[in-house]
C-alpha cells in the first residue's frame, strides 16, 4: 500500500503513524553521487492508539488536523477530533485559537511572520499537547527539470530542482513533489556544508524501460514545493528518512505524548509538466 503526504495548502503533513505503512525512498547509487531519492518500502512499528496533530503556521495561514491512530492490525476507521481547543501563539504577542471546520482541520486565517516563534496548544479530552517552531524565510526556486542520466548500464530520469540558499544565515529546506496532486517523492537538505550557494537536489524518478505506478507519463502535472523550515522539523524529517537505518521512530516534536508534527515555515511552488521529449540526457 502507498501512502502521499496529504497536502492541506499550508503544510507537508505527516504521516498517520500507526495506521499506515510508510514508504519512501532512498536511491542508494544516486546517493554515492548526490542526494538523491526513490521510494522502498519500510515497516513503521505498531504502536498503541494515540492523538495525531499534524499542524502548521505558513506564509498562508494557520492550520492543524487532529485525529486518533489505530494499531496496524486494526481495521476499524480512524476518527478524526472535532473537540479540541487548537491555540497558536508568537513571541510577537499574537494569539489565535483555530476554528473547527470538517473531517478534523481547525484553521485560522492570520499569516506567520518571519522570525517569530510561534508554541501550538492542543487540548482534548483532558489531554494536553505543545509543540514550537519558528517562521523561516521565504525561499526562490531557481529551476526544475528531468534529466536522463545513465548509471552503470541503465538510464535513469531524474528530476533535478535548483534554488539559491537564503544568505547570511542557517538554513533547512523541505522539499515535495506531486504528480498529478499526488504525493510522488520528498526530501530534506540543509546548507552546513556549502552556506550561502546555490543548492540542487536530486530525485530519481524511475529507471527507463520500467512499467510500473512510478513511472511518469506524457501530461503528468508535477508540483514542486519548496520550504523553508526551522532545525527541529528538519531534525524530525531526517529522522523519519533514517528509519530504516537506525530501527527507531523518528524524533518527538511535540510534548505530551502525541504524534505527528508542528512546522512553522514559508512555501513557494513550481507547476512542471511532463514531456518525455524535453527530457535532457547527461552522461
Amino acid at each position: 500500500m502507498k501512502y502521499s503526504l496529504p497536502h492541506y495548502h499550508l503544510s507537508f503533513i505527516i504521516y498517520h503513524f500507526s495506521l499506515f505503512i510508510f514508504h519512501y525512498s532512498l536511491f542508494i547509487s544516486l546517493l554515492l553521487l548526490t542526494s538523491c531519492e526513490k521510494e522502498i518500502e519500510i515497516d513503521y512499528h505498531s504502536v498503541p492508539s494515540l492523538y495525531v496533530v499534524e499542524a502548521s503556521v505558513s506564509n498562508t495561514r494557520m492550520e492543524a488536523r487532529i485525529s486518533r491512530s489505530q494499531n496496524m492490525d486494526d481495521n476499524s476507521t480512524k476518527s478524526d477530533i472535532s473537540n479540541a481547543v487548537v491555540v497558536i501563539t508568537g513571541d510577537d504577542g499574537s494569539s489565535n485559537q483555530l476554528k473547527y471546520q470538517s473531517n478534523g482541520r481547525y484553521t485560522a486565517n492570520s499569516k506567520g511572520v518571519p522570525g517569530v516563534t510561534y508554541t501550538i496548544t492542543v487540548d482534548v479530552n483532558g489531554e494536553h499537547f505543545t509543540s514550537t517552531s519558528t517562521m523561516q524565510n521565504k525561499p526562490t526556486i531557481s529551476s526544475f527539470r528531468v534529466i536522463r542520466k545513465k548509471i552503470a548500464t541503465e538510464w535513469f530520469q531524474i528530476g533535478e530542482l535548483n534554488f539559491p540558499d537564503l544568505p547570511n544565515e542557517d538554513n533547512w529546506y523541505f522539499m515535495h513533489i506531486y504528480r498529478n496532486d499526488l504525493g510522488y517523492r520528498w526530501a530534506v537538505l540543509d546548507d552546513r556544508n556549502d552556506p550561502g550557494n546555490e543548492r540542487q537536489q536530486l530525485f530519481n524518478f524511475f529507471r527507463e524501460g520500467d512499467t510500473g505506478s512510478d513511472v511518469l507519463r506524457d501530461g503528468d502535472n508535477l508540483r514542486i514545493e519548496l520550504y523553508t523550515i526551522d532545525k527541529s522539523t528538519y531534525d524530525y524529517f531526517f529522522s523519519m528518512q533514517m528509519m530504516d537505518n537506525t530501527g527507531t521512530n523518528p524524533i518527538p516534536n511535540f510534548t505530551g505524548g502525541c504524534l505527528g508534527y508542528f512546522s512553522a515555515h514559508w512555501l513557494v511552488t513550481q507547476n512542471f509538466v511532463y514531456r518525455a521529449e524535453n527530457v535532457e540526457k547527461e552522461e
